[in-house]
C-alpha cells in the first residue's frame, strides 16, 4: 500500500525514512498526514485512509480536500503558527469522502531538514471523543467568532472611511489581545499608517518602504497572514520603538476588489500568540477589505451626489425633476428666479407651465411676460423626467427689435428717396415751365432729404462699428464748454414751443476724449431732447466739476422714459417711448451710439427721470491731465 512519496522536485525526497519509521507510520492507530510547504500531500497512512475515506493513491501529490471552506483561515493560521516554532493542538472539523463533517483533534508540527530549513508540515488526527481540552478551545473559538461577527457588523455600520479604519484597529487589539495595532494602506511602493490603536496619534500618516517591510514579505510569500517573532520581527522604527518589549508581530492582508489594499498589524509585547489569534486576524483582515470597499463606495456616492447637487443648484438654467406621475420632486434656485415660484409651492404638484414631449423643445411665454425655452428628457430606468428651461426673453426682444429695425430702416430710407425721386422727376419733366423760385425750392428739398439720408447712413455705419468694437478715437484734452456753445448756437431756429438755456462755467477744465466723437454725441442728445418734447418746453444744458470728472446734463420737459426702459434705451434698435414706437421716427440707434462713443472715451452716459417730468441725460468725462508748467 503506497502511503508515502519519497521523491519530490523540491528536495523533500532527500528526507531519509528508515524502515522502522516506515513501519511505525504505517501501523499508527492515528491518521498521519504530511504536507510539503505548498500543502501538497506527501504522506497519507492507512489510518488516514480509514478516517477520511480517500486512498493514498487519490491524494498523494495533491491538496487533500478535507478542510471545510469556513475553516480555511483556521488551517492557515495553524500552519503559520507552527512554522515559527512549537506545535498546535486543536479540536476542529474535517470532511469525509462521503461529504459528511466529523469532529477531530489534530496535532500539527513541522518537518525540517538537519540544517533546520522548513520542509513541510505533519499532522496527527484522531476522533475528538471526551477531549475536554479540545472542547474548551472549541468553545472559546466559537465565542470569539461570535464576537467577531458582532465586531464586523459594527464596522460595516460605519460609513466614513477614517472611522472604519479606526474601528478595525481597535477591534483587532480587542479580539486578539494584542498590546497595540494599526492599519497600513498600500500606496504604490510605499506604506502609510492610516489607523492605529494604543499607538501615539503622531504616528498617523507616517510612511515606509513597501519592498523592505513585512507587508512586502507577506506579498512575496503569497500568503494572507504572517507571524514574525524574536529577532526576526521587523517593522518600521516609528512603530517598533513605540511598543517596549515587542516580541511578536502578526500581519493580515486586506484586499479590496481582489487586489491588496493594506494590512492589519497586531503587536504583542506581553502575551504569546496562538493559532486562534492568527485565525481571527486573518478573518478580520478579510472583513476589513470588504468594510473599506463599502466605505469608499459610500464616500464616492456621497461625493458624486454633492457634485450633482452643486451643479443642480449653481446652474443658470432652471432645472426640475418630475416623478413618473408628473409631480415635481426637485426645483433648483434658478427655476425659482425664472418663474417666480418657490420650491415649496411646486414640489408635489405639476410644473407651472406646459411641457414638451421627452426629447423635444417648446417655447412658451409665462403670464409674467418671460419667454422660456423648455427641454424635456426622460430617465428610462426610473421613469423620471428632467426639465431644463432658460430665459430667452432678451433674445426674443432683440429679435423683435431687429424686425422693427428692418421695417423702420426701410421706412426711413423710403421716405426721403421718394421725395428726392419725386422732385427730381418734376425738375426733369417741367424745368422750363417752372419759375426760378419753384426750381430753387425743389433743389433745396432734394438737398435736405439727401442730408437726411447721409445722417441716416452715418448712424448705421457708427452703429455697426460700435457693435463690432471698431470705434477708433483720438483721445486728447479739449474744451467741452466751447464745444457745447458751438453746438447750441448752431441749432436751427427753434419752434415757438421750445426754448434753450445753456449754463457752462467759464473756468470749466479741459476734458480727456475725442472732440469730434463728443460733438456727434452731444448733437444726438440735443436732437432727442427736442424730438421727445413734442409739446415744447425748456431744453437746459449744464456742466460742472464732480471730483476728477466733468458732468454734462441735457434736461427736457418731454415724455420721459419708463423706469424699466432706462437702461434698455441704450440697446441697439430700441426707442425710449413707451407708447407708439413709431411716434417719433428713427431707427433706434441714437442712444446706442451715444453710450458707445462715451465709453470709448472712458466716460459714461445714463438716463434719469426729472421730478417735474421729462428726462435728464447725464454725460461724464474725465478731466484731462494738466501738463506740468516746468516741463
Amino acid at each position: 500500500m503506497g502511503y508515502y512519496r519519497a521523491d519530490s522536485d523540491d528536495g523533500i525526497g532527500h528526507v531519509a525514512v528508515a524502515g522502522a519509521s516506515h513501519a511505525i507510520v504505517a501501523g499508527a492507530p492515528n491518521a498521519i498526514v504530511a504536507l510539503d510547504r505548498d500543502e501538497t500531500v506527501l504522506t497519507w497512512n492507512p489510518a488516514a485512509e480509514r478516517l477520511f475515506g480517500w486512498s493514498a493513491e487519490e491524494v498523494l501529490g495533491r491538496r487533500a480536500p478535507v478542510v471545510p471552506e469556513e475553516l480555511v483561515a483556521e488551517h492557515n493560521a495553524v500552519l503559520e503558527r507552527v512554522r515559527t516554532g512549537g506545535q498546535v493542538s486543536l479540536r476542529t472539523k474535517r470532511f469525509h469522502r462521503d461529504g459528511s463533517l466529523f469532529d477531530v483533534r489534530v496535532d500539527t508540527g513541522t518537518l525540517r531538514s538537519e540544517s533546520g530549513d522548513l520542509l513541510g508540515y505533519v499532522s496527527v488526527y484522531h476522533l475528538a471523543q471526551d477531549d475536554e481540552t479540545a472542547d474548551d478551545r472549541t468553545s472559546r473559538r466559537a465565542q470569539l467568532v461570535r464576537r467577531l461577527a458582532d465586531v464586523v457588523a459594527d464596522i460595516n455600520a460605519e460609513r466614513e472611511l477614517p472611522a472604519v479604519l479606526d474601528r478595525i484597529a481597535a477591534s483587532l487589539t480587542d479580539l486578539t489581545g494584542a498590546d497595540a495595532g494599526g492599519f497600513v494602506r498600500i500606496e504604490g511602493d510605499r506604506l502609510r499608517l492610516v489607523a492605529r490603536h494604543k499607538l501615539p496619534d503622531s504616528l498617523r500618516g507616517s510612511t515606509a518602504d513597501l519592498r523592505t517591510s513585512l507587508v512586502g514579505k507577506l506579498l512575496r510569500g503569497g500568503r494572507t497572514v504572517l507571524l514574525e517573532t524574536g529577532d526576526q520581527a521587523r517593522l518600521d522604527e516609528l512603530i517598533w520603538s513605540q511598543v517596549p518589549g515587542l516580541h511578536t508581530i502578526v500581519l493580515g492582508l486586506a484586499a479590496m476588489g481582489g487586489r491588496p489594499y493594506g494590512a492589519l498589524y497586531a503587536l504583542f509585547a506581553k502575551r504569546k500568540v496562538g493559532h486562534l489569534e492568527l485565525e481571527l486576524l486573518e478573518l478580520l483582515a478579510g472583513h476589513a477589505g470588504i468594510a473599506v470597499g463599502n466605505a469608499m463606495a459610500y464616500q464616492e456616492a456621497v461625493r458624486q451626489r454633492a457634485h450633482e447637487r452643486a451643479v443642480f443648484d449653481a446652474s443658470a438654467d432652471g432645472i426640475a425633476v418630475l416623478d413618473e406621475l408628473g409631480r415635481v420632486t426637485q426645483w433648483n434656485p434658478a427655476a425659482t428666479e425664472l418663474t417666480g415660484f418657490h420650491a415649496d409651492e411646486v414640489i408635489g404638484g405639476p410644473p407651472p407651465f406646459r411641457l414638451p414631449e421627452p426629447g423635444d423643445k417648446l417655447t412658451i411665454q409665462l403670464p409674467s411676460g418671460t419667454w422660456l425655452d423648455v427641454l424635456s428628457a426622460e430617465i428610462v430606468e426610473t421613469g423620471e423626467v428632467v426639465i431644463d428651461f432658460r430665459d430667452i426673453t432678451r433674445s426674443k426682444e432683440l429679435e423683435e427689435a431687429k424686425d422693427l429695425f428692418l421695417a423702420t430702416t426701410s421706412h426711413e430710407l423710403r421716405t426721403p428717396i421718394t421725395v428726392v425721386r419725386g422732385f427730381a422727376s418734376t425738375l426733369d419733366a417741367r424745368w422750363d415751365s417752372m419759375t426760378d423760385a419753384e426750381r430753387r425750392g425743389a433743389v433745396h428739398t432734394i438737398a435736405e432729404r439727401a442730408h437726411s439720408l447721409s445722417r441716416l447712413m452715418d448712424h448705421l455705419l457708427l452703429g455697426s462699428r460700435a457693435g463690432a468694437g471698431e470705434l477708433t478715437l483720438k483721445i486728447e484734452g479739449f474744451d467741452l464748454g466751447e464745444l457745447v456753445r458751438a453746438a447750441t448756437l448752431g441749432l436751427p431756429v427753434l419752434p415757438d414751443l421750445h426754448r434753450i438755456e445753456v449754463n457752462i462755467p467759464d473756468d470749466l477744465p479741459l476734458v480727456s476724449g475725442d472732440a469730434f466723437a463728443t460733438d456727434i454725441l452731444l448733437g444726438q442728445l440735443l436732437e432727442n431732447a427736442f424730438k421727445y418734447s413734442p409739446d415744447g418746453g425748456l431744453i437746459r444744458v449744464e456742466a460742472w466739476v464732480d471730483g476728477d470728472q466733468v458732468v454734462l446734463v441735457v434736461d427736457d420737459d418731454g415724455v420721459g422714459i419708463a423706469h424699466a426702459s432706462r437702461e434698455h434705451v441704450f440697446d441697439r434698435f430700441v426707442q425710449g417711448d413707451s407708447g407708439d414706437r413709431r411716434r417719433f421716427g428713427g431707427v433706434g440707434l441714437g442712444l446706442y451710439i451715444v453710450r458707445s462713443l462715451a465709453r470709448a472715451q472712458g466716460g459714461e452716459v445714463s438716463a434719469h427721470p426729472r421730478p417735474t417730468g421729462g428726462t435728464r441725460m447725464r454725460l461724464s468725462l474725465r478731466i484731462a491731465d494738466t501738463p506740468d508748467p516746468l516741463t
